[in-house]
């Protein structure tokens, strides 16, 4: 039986474009200023009112970097005291007393971005000197403050050799679990592939070689546990938009929730509606079971393939040879607007 909701419980708010970092990965492209274009203040306050009297219990609020937008203590006071409250944050705008606020005003878990297990490797990635110092500086504070707080990283060839030292870093500094996330080919990202994707082979040792410290959590999407979220995934962007899933942010748009109310593109987009459906060409049995899902990741199914019902090419029961380094041509072509995704 394929996972059904029939409304989200939780969402995504994408809550920014603009950063005070220059990361080399950036799925957003971000920009130094926040956009006068991104959702006010205001209207994000009456998003969170919208979620509460939907029945919505979660919140997770990325970027961008969410604290680079100045409201942003302001909104998360609102969210703490009505949702589950989760923060995803490259960790640069928190020390002790940011931290002791942030558990005062009801953020459930922080989840912060380090790049690799040292300096030199982290900093690359941030663009920014003294990032590393930073992002692990936060993680203590959080962790002294009493707010659960996990560690973030994306697997690529430039960080690939530090992801055991990584573990046992995090697990130093107080981190509860690490999550080791692919390379989406978004943004920035895409535009540095050659010299920072790995093959799945490389991938796959990687994971299997790993050895968390006693007590740390680890989360990994590689088989075994390849899940197609899209059956729950909601999330906003910045400007409003209805994108179901941060890592479809280039390929779909279901809607504005500045005209169309948010579970009007959950319930009438035809396409939101068979991502969410679970309907795929294939599916690999061995992470169907574990997930309890079909199919795998619809971003990377379509990046690679350009089908939303491919097979996930980050399985290797479900790769059937596709080379992970090597983009198709057409997520390489600039774009001026993004085009809506078609249905079939």
């Amino acid at each position: 039986m394929r996972s059904y909701l029939e409304n989200p419980v939780k969402i995504t708010l994408s809550i920014t474009k603009s950063c005070n970092q220059a990361c080399k990965l950036c799925y957003c492209d971000c920009s130094a200023e926040p956009s006068s274009e991104e959702l006010s203040t205001a209207e994000l306050l009456r998003l969170i009112d919208y979620l509460v009297e939907n029945g919505f219990m979660q919140v997770y609020i990325e970027g961008g970097e969410p604290l680079h937008r100045p409201d942003m203590m302001d909104v998360l006071r609102y969210c703490g005291r009505k949702l589950m409250t989760l923060l995803r944050t490259n960790g640069n705008l928190i020390d002790g007393p940011r931290a002791r606020e942030l558990k005062a005003i009801g953020v459930g878990r922080v989840l912060v971005d380090l790049m690799g297990a040292r300096p030199q490797t982290h900093d690359e990635h941030a663009g920014i000197a003294g990032s590393f110092a930073r992002a692990c500086g936060a993680v203590a504070a959080l962790v002294e403050a009493g707010v659960p707080t996990d560690v973030l990283t994306i697997l690529n060839r430039r960080n690939v050799d530090e992801m055991q030292a990584l573990l046992e870093l995090a697990h130093r500094i107080g981190a509860e679990r690490v999550g080791i996330l692919r390379l989406y080919p978004l943004g920035r990202a895409k535009r540095c592939w050659p010299e920072v994707a790995l093959s799945l082979d490389e991938q796959m040792r990687a994971i299997r070689a790993l050895d968390p410290p006693d007590g740390l959590g680890l989360m990994q999407s590689w088989h075994p546990r390849d899940h197609n979220c899209c059956w729950q995934s909601a999330t906003v962007d910045a400007f409003g938009n209805s994108i179901g899933c941060v890592y479809l942010r280039e390929y779909v748009n279901y809607g504005n929730i500045r005209a169309t109310p948010f579970l009007d593109t959950w319930h009438k987009d035809p396409l939101y509606r068979r991502l969410r459906s679970g309907e795929v060409e294939r599916s690999c049995p061995d992470c169907s079971a574990s997930q309890g899902t079909d199919g795998g990741c619809r971003s990377t199914a379509y990046a690679f393939h350009g089908r939303w019902d491919a097979p996930d090419p980050f399985c290797s029961q479900t790769n059937d040879g596709v080379d992970l380094r090597v983009l198709p041509e057409r997520l390489l072509e600039k774009s001026g607007k993004r085009p809506r995704s078609p249905v079939a």
